[in-house]
């Protein structure tokens, strides 16, 4: 039988199974086996490889043995040797093979040189001193229990924490035991429809995530699309038009419409609430971007004028970053346990180490000086762009801007796909309105630009919208 080898991770960063086999000497077919294992790619570039005298040992051969093998391959150029650095892959090998034949990669697309994409923060400015530092407190004073079999509730100290700060930024009314942790928007509607805590069919407006719904078709539920104008919504269709009268809940997004902008008419708010109450009926609240105003008072959660009435749902993806994958429902107490039910004792809770790193980040008022500061830095972006439009391009108008991390630019009728073609030559990547309209909307279509402009970095933003302006319809 051949003698093999199985690395540990400590030991050079990967597993790896080494086969001593073939005819020849042992420094030979040492030689072969690690030879194989970088032109397989089990062996990535710059891996450090173990010291002569640990390989050795596992191995049950001479020391000398493994450095002349390792020395072989320095010369022929798939190692390199290093005082202080040690023996690694080097960085010039050879491209994987497989089966001793070379296998051809496929070239990547070239990334384009402008992201203006909505729905990303700055991933640049996540907070990593304030997050390492609220882990730290957390892990040290979190219980031994933390570490056990989670709560699919969510720990308590995130839903206390998540109750108070909800409650004095965005005036939600809840207890801890209202609140239910998630992993963001997408898994709480999954919980909510998937798991049959609601049924169709379901309200939504006639802009909105394509991704929702299909989501929610995944789910079997159907959705209606309500019509929108420059005060939001128009709610009053859920009683008045056909289509909407057998609805059982609605899914607005009051503060900030998505992606059209704009929040919701005080008067609206009120009665979509009065709709809920009358019919029995749900609302379903997403404040995606609630803590992101520039220009105007606050406007607190519709949730606020009804708790029992308004499923409230939040997450850190536009505050901190998608890559936290953590989120909130608010719920009204009828539907805790249903929710409860639909995660399951085995549903894959969000970690629980993130969620005491959250609730320390809130408790210690880090979270607040970080959205602080954001709301500022996406404010300084908002107000370039739309100096950008004012100077090369003020026969375009942008919509939307008083809150949130995209604008949208009205373009003529009828312009839309061109604009988006001239994008593309401009090495710029983001979204048309079409491609947000629901596909059964009746009100008239738009043509927009939607314009993120939290991603791109300070020193590439100028260029990235002269490049716009560049790509825009000119004046009539």
């Amino acid at each position: 039988m051949a003698d093999s080898w199985v690395n540990s991770a400590e030991r050079i960063g990967a597993d790896l199974h080494v086969e001593l086999a073939g005819s020849g000497s042992r420094r030979a077919a040492l030689t072969r086996a690690l030879r194989s294992a970088v032109q397989e790619g089990r062996l990535t570039p710059g891996t450090r490889l173990p010291p002569y005298r640990s390989l050795a040992a596992d191995l049950g051969l001479a020391r000398n043995t493994v450095a002349q093998a390792y020395a072989e391959l320095v010369a022929e150029g798939w190692l390199t040797a290093r005082q202080g650095s040690g023996t690694r892959v080097a960085p010039r090998a050879e491209p994987v093979r497989s089966d001793r034949a070379a296998v051809k990669t496929s070239p990547r697309a070239a990334a384009p040189a402008h992201n203006l994409m909505q729905g990303q923060p700055d991933a640049r400015s996540f907070p990593r001193g304030a997050w390492l530092s609220s882990a730290r407190r957390a892990l040290n004073a979190a219980p031994h229990d933390a570490f056990g079999p989670g709560d699919p509730q969510g720990r308590i100290e995130l839903r206390r924490a998540l109750a108070a700060y909800l409650a004095r930024v965005r005036g939600v009314r809840t207890t801890a035991d209202r609140i239910v942790v998630c992993s963001g928007f997408s898994h709480a509607l999954r919980l909510l429809f998937g798991g049959g805590v609601l049924r169709g069919p379901l309200a939504v407006e006639s802009y909105g995530l394509a991704f929702h719904r299909s989501l929610l078709a995944g789910a079997g539920v159907r959705t209606v699309p309500i019509g929108l104008d420059e005060q939001g919504a128009r709610v009053a269709e859920l009683t008045g038009h056909p289509e909407l009268k057998g609805v059982r809940a609605a899914l607005l997004t009051p503060a900030h419409q998505f992606p059209t902008g704009g929040p919701l008419h005080p008067e609206r708010r009120a009665a979509a609430v009065d709709w809920a109450r009358a019919r029995g009926r749900v609302l379903l609240e997403d404040d995606y971007d609630g803590e992101f105003r520039y220009d105007r008072e606050p406007v607190g959660a519709v949730q606020g004028l009804d708790p029992e009435r308004v499923v409230y749902l939040g997450s850190v993806s536009k505050s901190l970053s998608p890559a936290v994958r953590l989120g909130w429902m608010v719920l009204p107490e009828p539907l805790v346990a249903p929710v409860l039910a639909a995660k399951g004792l085995r549903e894959a809770w969000a970690s629980v180490p993130d969620q005491l790193t959250l609730a320390d980040l809130i408790d210690s008022g880090a979270y607040d000086r970080h959205v602080r500061r954001m709301r500022q830095r996406y404010r300084a972006r908002r107000d370039q762009l739309l100096a950008a439009l004012d100077e090369h391009a003020p026969h375009i108008t942008a919509a939307g801007i008083a809150a949130g991390l995209h604008a949208v630019l009205r373009l003529p009728p009828g312009t839309e796909r061109a604009a988006l073609k001239a994008a593309a030559r401009q090495g710029i990547a983001l979204d048309g309105l079409a491609g947000y309209r629901h596909p059964d909307a009746t009100m008239p279509a738009q043509d927009g630009l939607v314009v993120g402009y939290a991603t791109p970095p300070d020193h590439g933003y100028q260029a990235a919208l002269d490049a716009l302006c560049r790509a825009l319809p000119p004046a009539p």
